[in-house]
């Protein structure tokens, strides 16, 4: 139960807190609009569908604020590099930033779609209190405002029948027009980020989520119309609608109660989102300062299986393991940013990044390299490069850990490769002050030539280890999860070769998936009473797992062995 805590329950807490404030935010303007006398009028025109419309948009307000937070990455990278105010327990919960700023996301959707139900009620019936045959007490309270000294109550002061008068409210009036704008840019925003999306056509994604600029400005001056009206305080004082009502027919007469007055409500939005537009703004101006700072390619590696590495410099430039930058490759594409894990290590004099070629813009980036050609590449014949970054994740903890398990899967490897080089150096040069004791790595690929641009370094570090007399450090399994007939025969047939056939390690690559629950089980018996630190840059269905095993493989009792699982996720 303590490492369920530990694990999932600071990311529970969270949620439940903003859950709860969601839920509190609904129901206590529920009833500020259902309860009190000042919208006593406005109900009798809209009925319970004024306060279904305001109660959600109290809460779109509300997460509107939080929405733009989780993305300032330079905010959550200075917070999370502060030892001072942010524990490891907080810095696991910046980790998931993008989990958090998706759930926000979807509850602006659900609000957004209850308040324009139910302001398509009230547009409805707003628009028929107007043609209303008189006599009734809501064709009278939408006559308010027709006669000199009379403020209005019902908003559309035309003469139009149903459904032309909506169409009419719809796209000639402040709120409808950008209540229509905001709806649908939200609608592009959302279909447009989801995974099949993002990872086939990532430039829709990107362009589409700019919208969010349209959305923030309709979403300001959407409520300066002020449709929504209320009785004023003077005019309560002398005209009770509890009592009045019955007699709207002598309203303004001698001896009977007087024209009563109404105003619209004050936009409120702006109040919630200029403080989150202010510091996103400073994070947008930032991240131009650092996309201007020129940034140089070093070399340009080609590995297997459509793999390139990009070695740069950049003055000032400092970085943590595990690590990611933005890219830009104005040759590519002047807009477009793109995140990449570093894969070099903090003490090398360059960082660099390995892309796979999986898309129009990594295809465009590979061939502005020279890669497609056979002829060497002159240096200042490669492109510009802007650099923004670098950005905090999860594995900056993984030397805050005694043991630790690093598992990734196919390209997911990138974050660790820039652990273990970290590793190799410290070794080269002094080891005692090094906390970590003892890595477990594990690589899951489909691939064999996917292994071969990791293999090198994995060779140096296990050849490090034998030197120093520390073989036992290091303990990396390495799974081949696809293969042919021939390949299998080949394999079998140089298994008994010293070498794997494969990598050039000692340790012989494994064939299918690992027995999670064999393998955290072993790890536990071998390191009672510790905390170890689980590493994972690899697919949701994984990352599942590997949390469920942690959890289940952790002891209740505080001094027992606890898995603590963290995953990248940018």
């Amino acid at each position: 139960m303590g490492n369920w805590v530990e694990n999932e329950g600071l990311s529970i807490f969270v949620v439940l807190v903003w859950l709860g404030l969601n839920v509190f935010l609904f129901w206590w303007y529920y009833l500020a609009y259902d309860i009190p006398l000042k919208f006593y009028y406005t109900r009798v025109l809209l009925g319970r569908a004024l306060a279904l419309a305001r109660a959600p948009a109290a809460c779109l307000n509300f997460n509107c604020m939080l929405i733009l937070l989780p993305v300032c990455r330079n905010l959550l990278s200075f917070l999370r590099g502060s030892s001072a105010c942010c524990s490891t327990r907080v810095r696991r919960q910046l980790d998931r930033n993008l989990t958090f700023h998706k759930m926000v996301a979807w509850m602006i959707a659900l609000h957004t779609a209850i308040h324009t139900i139910a302001h398509l009620f009230n547009v409805e019936w707003s628009v028929q209190a107007r043609v209303e045959e008189k006599g009734t007490l809501a064709a009278v309270l939408s006559s308010l405002g027709d006669n000199p000294n009379e403020s209005y109550i019902n908003f559309f002061r035309q003469t139009i029948k149903n459904p032309v008068g909506g169409l009419y409210v719809a796209f000639t009036y402040l709120a409808g027009l950008t209540g229509v704008i905001i709806t649908l840019a939200l609608i592009l925003i959302i279909t447009s980020s989801t995974k099949t999306i993002r990872r086939s056509y990532f430039e829709v994604f990107w362009y589409t989520h700019h919208l969010f600029v349209i959305f923030f400005i309709g979403l300001v001056i959407h409520g300066a119309g002020r449709i929504v009206r209320g009785q004023t305080a003077e005019s309560l004082a002398e005209h009770n609608p509890e009592i009045c009502y019955k007699n709207f027919t002598h309203w303004g007469k001698k001896g009977a109660c007087p024209i009563p007055q109404f105003s619209g409500n004050p936009p409120m939005t702006w109040k919630w989102v200029v403080g989150p537009m202010f510091l996103y703004l400073c994070e947008r101006l930032v991240r131009f300062w650092r996309s201007q700072q020129k940034v140089v390619i070093t070399k340009v590696v080609i590995h297997p299986f459509k793999t390139i590495e990009l070695q740069m410099m950049k003055k000032g430039f400092k970085m943590e393991v595990g690590q990611y930058i933005f890219v830009k490759c104005p040759a590519v594409s002047k807009l477009e940013w793109h995140p990449f894990t570093l894969t070099s290590a903090p003490e090398e004099d360059y960082f660099s990044i390995h892309v796979r070629i999986v898309g129009d813009w990594t295809e465009g980036l590979f061939n502005a390299c020279g890669c497609d050609k056979q002829e060497f590449q002159e240096a200042w014949k490669l492109p510009k490069i802007a650099v923004d970054g670098p950005f905090g994740t999860a594995s900056e903890d993984v030397f805050s850990y005694e043991t630790v398990m690093l598992v990734g899967a196919g390209i997911g490897v990138t974050p660790f490769a820039s652990v273990l080089k970290s590793v190799w150096y410290k070794y080269c040069h002094d080891a005692t002050n090094l906390k970590l004791k003892k890595i477990y790595f594990y690589w899951l690929c489909r691939d064999t030539h996917a292994f071969e641009w990791f293999a090198d370094l994995l060779q140096s570090l296990e050849a490090q280890m034998q030197e120093r007399n520390n073989a036992g450090f290091l303990s990396y399994n390495i799974y081949l999860t696809g293969w042919d007939e021939s390949q299998a025969t080949h394999f079998v047939m140089h298994h008994e070769e010293e070498k794997d056939v494969i990598t050039g390690l000692k340790q012989k690559t494994l064939y299918g998936r690992p027995n999670w629950e064999n393998e955290f089980k072993t790890i536990a018996g071998q390191h009672p009473g510790s905390r170890i630190g689980v590493f994972l840059c690899g697919p949701e269905a994984l990352a599942d797992t590997l949390n469920k095993q942690s959890i289940d493989n952790s002891e209740a009792d505080p001094r027992g062995v606890h898995f603590i699982f963290n995953k990248e996720n940018f």
